[in-house]
């Protein structure tokens, strides 16, 4: 015999025939399939969950609610932190930040807001989101479109 595809097999004993129930009295499996007679048990639309007890412990374990959002959080500079950690004109951007230890990585984005208010002069804010109260401090006019 010769080894092609149409000729493997599992070997002898590795699968097992399923149990067919309710096939006749011949099969024996017939007559009340394995149930035994009468009773809860017996029924058809009964889960095993309620046969077994597990119901009850799966309806105490409170479901996970709300939802996660996959948008990453920013990491927050407030005005403060600014104003004690750089000169006037300074530009602030995410290297800057990360070198004064105001931010814990460049990754995610981060976002001016406005804690206090702005001693510095002539600064920049480059690759940063600002709140709306630091455009009005800086003095940038930004048109809101509805």
């Amino acid at each position: 015999m010769s080894l092609s595809l149409h000729t493997i097999g599992p070997n002898k004993g590795a699968t097992k025939k399923r149990k067919r129930v309710g096939r006749g009295n011949s099969s024996g499996h017939g007559t009340y399939s394995g149930r035994g007679q009468k009773g809860q048990k017996s029924r058809s639309g009964v889960t095993g969950l309620k046969r077994l007890g597990m119901k009850k412990q799966l309806l105490q374990i409170p479901k996970a609610r709300g939802f996660k959002s996959k948008k990453p959080k920013s990491q927050v500079v407030s005005l403060a932190q600014i104003n004690s950690n750089f000169k006037d004109g300074a530009v602030i951007a995410p290297k800057s930040l990360l070198a004064k230890k105001l931010i814990g990585t460049i990754e995610l984005p981060i976002k001016i807001l406005g804690g206090g208010e702005l001693r510095i002069k002539d600064i920049k804010f480059e690759g940063v989101k600002i709140s709306e109260s630091v455009k009005e401090q800086l003095g940038i006019i930004t048109a809101k479109v509805r």
